[in-house]
């Protein structure tokens, strides 16, 4: 009998492009993020971007190798990547075993569980965040201020996020300029001054790195332009009907790992559609979502699990919106 046309979900790799270089491709455009990062938080950033990747690329191959019995496909890339941006999600001084334990969650439930490198409905680094958020709140939000190497790995001084410092402003009863005033800036922001995770500090970084993905067409522009042109709509109607309220489109575009979820994980060949049209409801979801739980939810950051949540209606958007098929008389009126 002869076997079916089996057509997968995404990724669909075309155009001469490999997984090889596309994940090697986003691996380079994280490399000015990353220096920012050591930069801003010495010893603390190099320890957990190593013990992460370390932990992820080790956890992919115990169980391809004992568990699935496949042979391991580490050189893909697909593991590096999962570490390097559950690092970039988390504290520079979280504990070594939350971290491990963070790993393992993000490749062997967010991963493998599903069967290895495109078959994931979810992100894996988002997953392995949003479990060490949800099981160990504090160390989570226990965020190191930018220090350089001055201080050792685990015990650096730690301050609240400006997206923190405005939630907490506002429940004690502060206007929005009084609590500006006190926060950094907007060229800070832009460089990466401020407390945060690891590598979502720094904007201007990310933008270079989403740029160059751009240019390679790693990445199109839908998702990323859709999820900050939301927010931005979302944020600033918010803002001109309660300015003493709700803060600047600008600022809710350079705090909160805004550039690191919209350029770097919510592009995810493998949880993102496979439309330009399904890419543009996606990405406006996420907006929509992040602002929802920034402004009214109970965490003063919603990217992560905005992401997750579009993550589970992307087969949805595939099936729903596809793109007009060559030959099909297109219907108007």
């Amino acid at each position: 009998m002869d076997r079916p046309l089996v057509v997968s979900p995404a990724p669909h790799i075309h155009g001469g492009a490999s997984v090889h270089r596309l994940m090697y491709d986003v691996l380079l455009a994280l490399i000015p993020a990353y220096l920012v990062s050591v930069w801003m938080f010495g010893w603390g950033a190099l320890y957990v971007t190593a013990l992460s990747v370390a932990s992820c690329v080790g956890f992919e191959y115990l169980i391809q190798r004992f568990v699935l019995k496949n042979k391991p496909t580490l050189c893909d890339g697909s593991a590096v990547i999962t570490g390097v941006l559950l690092a970039f999600n988390v504290p520079s001084n979280l504990p070594p075993l939350l971290l491990v334990a963070g790993a393992l969650v993000a490749i062997g439930v967010g991963k493998m569980t599903f069967g290895g490198l495109g078959q994931n409905i979810f992100n894996p680094a988002l997953v392995g965040r949003v479990f060490l958020l949800i099981s160990f709140p504090v160390p989570m939000t226990s965020w190191p201020v930018p220090q350089g190497f001055h201080t050792g790995v685990l015990d650096a001084v730690t301050g609240a996020t400006p997206l923190g410092m405005v939630r907490e402003g506002l429940a004690s009863g502060e206007s929005m300029s009084s609590i500006m005033a006190n926060l950094p800036d907007y060229l800070d922001l832009l460089v990466g001054k401020m407390a945060g995770s690891t590598g979502e500090v720094s904007s201007l970084a990310l933008l270079l790195g989403g740029i160059f993905l751009l240019l390679r067409r790693t990445i199109t522009w839908h998702i990323p332009v859709s999820v900050l042109v939301t927010m931005a709509l979302f944020t600033g109607v918010m803002h001109l009907a309660h300015p003493g309220q709700y803060a600047s489109p600008v600022f809710h575009l350079l705090t909160g790992g805004a550039l690191l979820g919209a350029l770097f994980m919510a592009t995810d060949y493998v949880t993102s559609p496979m439309t330009p049209r399904g890419m543009l409801v996606y990405g406006a979801g996420i907006g929509v979502i992040t602002v929802l739980i920034r402004l009214f939810g109970a965490y003063p950051e919603g990217m992560s699990f905005a992401i997750l949540i579009m993550n589970a209606f992307v087969p949805l958007l595939n099936r729903y919106i596809r793109p007009v098929r060559f030959g099909e008389e297109v219907r108007h009126g």
